[in-house]
């Protein structure tokens, strides 16, 4: 009876039941709320909100998570290659792949 229960579809579909039940459940008992122009609107601590000025963007953060993931799966694949001569290709192409996100 576990191998079944543990069964990666059986387990999946009896997760998404007990999701949709707590879900609907949620759903009955929370508090009705009404519309009014500010529910759309983002929240600023309060403050008006200056339509001038506006917050970077990720780019920079997505550069650099990028580039220590491309880094540390590259030392995990050339690491556990053992230095076979058919890791160098793989190293080349990790090296091209550095460069150009440190170039962007």
């Amino acid at each position: 009876m576990n191998e079944f229960l543990f069964a990666p579809l059986v387990a999946l579909i009896i997760y998404v039941l007990l999701v949709s039940i707590a879900s609907g459940f949620a759903r009955s008992i929370a508090a009705r709320g009404r519309d009014s122009e500010f529910k759309s609107e983002t929240y600023a601590s309060g403050e008006a909100n200056d339509p001038g000025l506006a917050a970077p963007g990720y780019r920079q953060f997505f550069v650099i998570a990028l580039f220590f993931a491309v880094l540390h799966l590259g030392v995990l694949m050339v690491g556990s290659s053992g230095l076979a001569l058919v890791a160098l290709p793989y190293l080349l192409g990790l090296i091209l792949a550095l460069v150009a996100l440190v170039l962007g």
